[in-house]
């Protein structure tokens, strides 16, 4: 099965901790994962962050919704047990524990309806579907569905610009990204008539012993093999080891095929790729509101 949503780890969990002994995160984990007979696939997947575990982050959420009902208590980080309210729970346990049934608990209901900054409550759940999410996913797909508008949008920007600003935007873009950063004049931009194939170039050694060239084709459409074949031409009249094709539409598969074969080696960045870096290194956008994800320094709270 899938890794299932937080909710329907709830009654598992509260299950796993009807022994009345103090269980660690760890141990749960690894309990609830047999249960739903998840596979090592699914226990390794990762929230689109890329730092914490799916099934891991779900299992927390559940902890913490748990105990904020008073079914379960934590005496410290990590571990929990089950409180006097959640062992006459599991006397008569119910079908499905779920937020909408927490909120008969005044103790959740308080949690759930913590003020929120514009000075607005957050509205009681009772009859209203809930999503599977837990808070901290939502968090994540909310900031990547404002990354893909984004995204959008910075391209959009960029098809608009003269094709002499975007053979400039690209050289700025790959050193942003790091490639000679080192160097006082490292990279220039040579486009225009009787530029060979090559748009710009940057140097990755003082010496000039290593060149990164770049094809910036401004498009609406796809990009195939000729023009790909155009520019490793380029590349070979240069002796060139490696390039950069940048364009702000896409390629063909062909094109794609063809580069994946050849020597030198030749990297493709379609429209997509080109804003998605651009968004990422800060190339043509600024920071509008940071928002900071803390947890309890439980070294803080240790006392000798």
């Amino acid at each position: 099965m899938s890794v299932p949503d937080f909710q329907t780890v709830m009654l598992p969990l509260l299950r796993f901790a009807a022994d009345g002994v103090e269980h660690s995160m760890t141990d749960a984990r690894e309990a609830l994962a047999k249960e739903f007979a998840l596979t090592p696939e699914e226990r390794a997947e990762m929230l689109p962050s890329g730092r914490v575990r799916r099934f891991d982050n779900r299992v927390a959420w559940a902890k913490v919704y748990l105990t904020r009902a008073g079914l379960l208590t934590s005496e410290r980080r990590a571990h929990f047990s089950l409180s006097q309210r959640g062992r006459e729970m599991l006397t008569k346990p119910p079908a499905r524990i779920d937020i909408p049934f927490l909120e008969q608990f005044p103790e959740f209901r308080e949690f759930r309806a913590r003020t929120a900054t514009d000075g607005e409550s957050v509205p009681a759940t009772s009859g209203v579907p809930v999503p599977p999410d837990t808070p901290e996913e939502s968090l994540e797909q909310a900031f990547r569905s404002i990354q893909n508008e984004l995204v959008m949008e910075v391209l959009t920007r960029v098809k608009t610009a003269s094709p002499v600003f975007f053979e400039g935007l690209v050289v700025e873009l790959l050193l942003k990204m790091g490639y000679g950063r080192k160097l006082a004049d490292p990279g220039q931009v040579i486009g225009g008539v009787g530029d060979e194939g090559i748009d710009g170039i940057i140097s990755e050694d003082k010496l000039g012993l290593d060149n990164l060239y770049i094809q910036a084709k401004r498009w609406e459409g796809s990009v195939g093999r000729p023009e790909l074949q155009k520019f490793v031409g380029a590349l070979h009249g240069k002796r060139a080891r490696k390039g950069v094709f940048i364009t702000t539409g896409s390629f063909t598969a062909e094109a794609r095929d063809y580069v994946s074969q050849i020597d030198p080696r030749v990297v493709l960045i379609d429209g997509r790729r080109l804003a998605a870096y651009m968004v990422e290194y800060g190339l043509g956008v600024t920071t509008r509101t940071v928002y900071e994800l803390k947890r309890i320094d439980s070294d803080y709270f240790t006392e000798e």
